[in-house]
């Protein structure tokens, strides 16, 4: 068992033994069965505290040789599946954090060799008389493996977009690490199945979109994984019963984003107020306004305008293919509330192509983000006209689009 290749389950073991836990393994059904096919590449983009690393903990507790996660998932949904026994605990398993390696303003220049070297070191305990390193790096080390044991590996990789975040104006590091990845994944043999999550889309440079091997997974387009990220809306009236816990009014409060037809909550938020017992901002209070604030000052026309109509508590329509997959290249209002939606202030639906603030914790964050000198004719108005006012603060459901 290592830190990156084959590691244990104790991740997924502590948010089994969590107060509150959800059973979302049916997403190892859909991973076994796109394992060994042209389909084996996913990249998964959630906001912040949506399950992401959750669900990177549960497919390396499942998949990784390095422990024995039985246990673990007795009695789960996963356990149905005939494809459940044949890959338990089966596959070698490179994992990695990419937050782990940046986590200084020094590492980006560095991060992609310190990873490199990292998942090296280990494989040496396991296959060291099978490959010499070169520069071709950890790439051509799988391969040299893979060629001589026949053994295949399962990647999954856990923040995958962080240095778009971190180092979001550092572009060369950005198209090296893309290199990377490409380099990685792309017609590799000893891929068996290559599982990435982010906040954002995968991003892409001209001649870099080589890395569109991938099928994305995101808040535009969930596709099929919809259910498996942030709680539905039966899982949440089951959790309200369990814990006595007033549903209409969680939904005022958290429901809004609507996600390959099904509402879907912040698991964050649904969690916190089974626990307390209160109403309040949960998601929102992990991050300041300013984050927000920050993109809606932008100065694009009719981006002013777009916002006041969502705190009215419409629907604004946007074009959202021409977003470049970065916080940083913006050209229109479309740009900057697409990032919205990716990064969880905004909701989208995909059948109207129109976009919404989805409940009133995020409401109150739009709200606070806009109480400067900048916004104050829009607060003024808001103001003078009571009645919506209150539909806004309340996300009056009538009014709410459902």
């Amino acid at each position: 068992m290592g830190i990156y290749v084959n590691p244990g389950n104790i991740a997924f073991e502590e948010a089994v033994n969590s107060m509150i836990y959800l059973d979302k393994t049916g997403l190892i059904s859909y991973t076994n069965r796109v394992l060994h096919t042209k389909q084996k590449n996913l990249c998964v983009s959630r906001p912040r505290r949506f399950g992401k690393s959750m669900a990177a903990d549960m497919l390396t507790a499942y998949y990784s040789k390095g422990c024995s996660s039985h246990g673990l998932f007795l009695n789960r949904e996963i356990e149905k599946d005939k494809s459940f026994g044949i890959h338990l605990n089966q596959h070698n398993v490179i994992r990695l954090d990419i937050q782990q390696f940046l986590f200084h303003d020094s590492h980006p220049a560095i991060f992609i060799s310190k990873i490199q070297e990292a998942v090296i070191n280990e494989l040496y305990a396991e296959y060291g008389n099978c490959f010499t390193v070169d520069q071709y790096g950890l790439p051509n080390v799988l391969k040299q493996i893979f060629a001589q044991t026949k053994e295949g590996f399962v990647f999954i990789i856990d923040e995958w977009d962080c240095i778009f975040r971190l180092a979001p104006d550092n572009n060369e590091v950005q198209k090296k690490y893309l290199d990377f990845l490409r380099g990685l994944f792309k017609g590799q043999d000893y891929v068996e199945l290559a599982y990435m999550t982010g906040i954002l889309p995968i991003k892409k440079y001209g001649d870099h979109s080589a890395i569109n091997i991938f099928d994305e997974y995101s808040m535009l387009d969930p596709a099929e994984l919809a259910e498996f990220f942030g709680f539905t809306e039966k899982e949440v009236l089951t959790l309200c019963t369990r814990e006595n816990i007033d549903f209409s009014a969680v939904q005022q409060w958290y429901d809004g984003y609507l996600l390959n037809g099904q509402h879907i909550y912040n698991p964050k938020s649904v969690v916190d107020v089974m626990r307390r017992k209160k109403f309040k901002s949960y998601w929102t209070g992990t991050e300041t306004y300013e984050a927000l604030k920050i993109y809606i000052d932008m100065n694009f026309d009719g981006l002013k305008e777009a916002i006041t109509i969502m705190l009215g508590n419409a629907r604004y329509k946007i074009n959202t293919r021409k977003f470049q997959n970065d916080m940083t290249t913006f050209s229109t209002k479309d740009d900057i509330l697409t990032l919205l939606i990716h990064l969880g202030y905004l909701t989208f639906d995909e059948i109207t192509e129109e976009v919404s603030i989805p409940n009133q914790e995020i409401a109150w964050e739009f709200f606070n983000a806009i109480d400067n000198p900048k916004w104050s004719g829009v607060l003024e108005a808001l103001q003078r006209s009571e009645s919506l006012l209150e539909r806004t603060w309340m996300m009056d459901e009538k009014a709410a689009p459902r």
